[in-house]
């Protein structure tokens, strides 16, 4: 039977409801880390009777699918993986069909070739798919050992409703995101009502009294020259405001970034100079250095054809950190970047930072971010 035909039989027990209550209760609580995943799949194994499980589950700040959470092997294993909905098959068979797949050793030649070994021929593997509404988030594989009964039709239904529950609590935590970006929008509107009123009426004002060509008095040129004044402190505090996006938090590092980049990117021959390793990221600049080493190796990949990639950390002055991306793939006329580093530009004025980014020498092109350290 298909797992979203509800059983006969009662099936969600009391413990179940309460495992569901406790998960979506703890959205809100640890909404920037992969504890939630990691105990949906204790609570799969604990529900359904499996022995192992492991969530897949696109992540929007790294624009790809990744392991985020395991019970019963190390979430390491699934470190380099590189999947989606068209490399495995029957996680996109799942999600399309909205129900539990169990996958047969027959099946696994639709497992990427490094984890068929986790199949053998007398596990029982299942895929859940974790959709709701016709959105798809990702999947929930678990195991249980060829000494366990075969799936049950109860189970089946557990698992079921473990991904919508899942789907559900990560679409919650979405919709977090939108109201804030609801408010960050109606700060900015705030921000341009109150230039308007504050700003440019004066600019106004003082533009009338120079366009009426008549003689300024001293009193008069004092207090025109104490309007500007007002308007650009007005201006320099209104533009002090945070509105600029906001990179996502993703719960890894830079250091950590170059290694997935350059396992992602093998033949980029990416490089971190030494002396790197040692150098300290303050914690709320970690999302934007990523973003702007992700989007200056994306930008390398896309428009360039580099023998290598060189990245490098440094403290500057004792005061500011230095990301330089650097690669020699320019041939020709440069290609100007895209919208992703110039919006990092803008999220790096939040710190009193700068984003440059150009051809440094002939061939060789550079990404540079520069923070001060004591605006973090």
């Amino acid at each position: 039977m298909e797992s979203h035909t509800v059983p006969q039989q009662p099936t969600v027990s009391i413990d179940a409801l309460e495992t569901f209550v406790e998960l979506l209760a703890r959205v809100d609580a640890d909404p920037a880390t992969d504890d939630f995943y990691s105990r949906l799949c204790e609570a799969t194994c604990r529900l359904a009777d499996m022995d192992r499980a492991v969530i897949f589950r696109y992540d929007g700040a790294r624009r790809r699918v990744r392991a985020a959470g395991a019970y019963g092997i190390d979430l390491d294993v699934f470190a380099d993986a590189q999947v989606n909905v068209e490399t495995v098959r029957v996680a996109r068979d799942s999600l399309v069909e909205d129900r539990v797949i169990e996958i047969s050793s027959s099946l696994a030649e639709d497992v990427p070739e490094e984890y068929r070994s986790l199949i053998t021929a007398s596990n029982t593997l299942v895929c859940t798919p974790m959709a709701a509404a016709g959105r798809w988030l990702g999947v929930i594989l678990s195991d249980r050992k060829p000494d366990r009964p075969p799936l049950s039709d109860s189970e089946r239904y557990v698992l079921w409703t473990l991904g919508k529950t899942a789907a559900l609590a990560a679409f919650a935590r979405q919709a977090t995101n939108k109201q804030a970006q609801a408010r960050q929008l109606s700060e900015r509107m705030d921000l341009a009502r109150e230039v308007h009123e504050s700003v440019i009426q004066r600019l106004f004002g003082i533009q009338l009294v120079f366009s009426s060509q008549a003689e300024l008095s001293p009193a008069a040129r004092q207090r025109i020259a104490a309007e500007l004044q007002a308007a650009l402190h007005d201006l320099r505090r209104a533009l002090q405001r945070p509105l600029a996006r906001q990179a996502p938090e993703t719960n890894t590092t830079v250091l950590e970034e170059v290694e997935r980049l350059r396992r992602e990117h093998r033949d980029l021959r990416l490089v971190l100079t030494p002396g790197s390793e040692a150098v300290e990221i303050p914690k709320p600049i970690e999302p934007l250095a990523q973003s702007v080493l992700a989007e200056a190796v994306r930008n390398a990949h896309k428009h360039a054809k580099p023998s290598k990639i060189e990245v490098s950390l440094a403290i500057k002055d004792a005061d500011t950190l230095v990301l330089d991306v650097v690669n020699d793939g320019i041939r020709g006329r440069a290609r100007h970047s895209g919208m992703g580093l110039k919006l990092a530009a803008l999220e790096a004025l939040q710190f009193g930072g700068i984003v440059e980014f150009g051809e440094r020498d002939p061939g060789w092109w550079r990404v540079r971010l520069a923070v001060p350290l004591d605006r973090s």
